[in-house]
């Protein structure tokens, strides 16, 4: 990709993207191994947000600091500059629920209206892959305010017509607020999907394309996309990383790299886990 200049990778400017949601004084929680959101907080906190705070799932904890997103040592970034400890009952049972922090989460499967799934691929009794679970994911996208998806890689295994269970609410199958609420959930529902190719918003509980990413073509994003997508009188294009941005992410917040882990699989990733240690041991 290349924009006035300035060369940029996908995960750069997904992580920009992210950046660029979050206003000055959120709260924003983390979950596990999330290096694209991690690098778009910090990258957010060193530049227009630096009254935001961090919950950091790692180690159940609260801070103001801002620092390298690492493999080895990001404990110590969570854990060791902590303002706070908290247990995991109080954060899912108070916190949470009193600060309504904003929050990306990553699904392994997403239908049309914004439901997501990560349990199981398949039959949950016979499921042809096991995924990692949905940790809080199932109670906090009842009430949660500020919900957005990310999507590294962007696909027909992930955007699917019929997702094979649900463990993140969306919108449900479009039913107004009112109904919703019926049914307990008084989360407005998510408020956009970032991905490696687009920007994805909702009308009327469907996604619907935001903006195609430099070098993205909306053919592209219609033929990874296993549902039919809204798609504007008027397509735009995402804004990419400035050359402060790209500067600050490449040299101070992930210099081994550590963001390009969520676009790799298989025999890459672990490649990629292996140089990404030895940098960081200076082997």
């Amino acid at each position: 990709m290349t924009k006035t200049g300035t060369d940029f990778k996908p995960e750069e400017v997904m992580i920009s993207c992210i950046a660029r949601e979050i206003k000055n004084g959120d709260v924003l929680a983390q979950g596990i191994a999330t290096p694209l959101v991690a690098s778009g907080y910090i990258l957010a906190k060193m530049t227009h947000a630096p009254d935001s705070v961090f919950l950091y799932t790692i180690g159940n904890t609260l801070s103001r600091d801002a620092g390298k997103v690492a493999l080895s040592t990001y404990e110590d970034l969570s854990i060791g500059r902590a303002l706070k400890q908290i247990s995991f009952t109080d954060i899912s049972c108070e916190i949470l629920s009193a600060v309504k922090p904003k929050e990306f989460f990553r699904p392994a499967q997403i239908d049309k209206w914004g439901n997501f799934n990560n349990i199981v691929i398949g039959d949950y009794y016979k499921p042809k892959v096991r995924l990692p679970g949905c940790a809080g994911i199932a109670d906090v996208t009842t009430y949660y305010e500020n919900i957005y998806l990310y999507v590294p890689r962007h696909n027909k295994n992930t955007f699917v017509e019929k997702i094979d269970f649900v463990s993140g609410v969306g919108y449900l199958s479009g039913e107004s607020q009112a109904e919703r609420e019926k049914l307990g959930v008084i989360s407005p529902g998510p408020k956009k999907i970032i991905t490696d190719l687009c920007v994805f918003g909702f009308v009327e509980g469907r996604v619907a394309l935001e903006s195609l990413h430099p070098g993205v073509s909306l053919q592209e994003v219609i033929d990874n996309t296993g549902f039919e997508i809204i798609i504007p009188d008027k397509i735009v294009e995402t804004q990419p990383p400035t050359a402060e941005e790209l500067d600050l992410l490449r040299n101070v917040i992930d210099p081994y790299g550590v963001r390009e882990l969520e676009l790799l699989s298989g025999k890459k990733r672990l490649a990629k886990i292996r140089e990404i240690y030895k940098q960081e041991i200076g082997a």
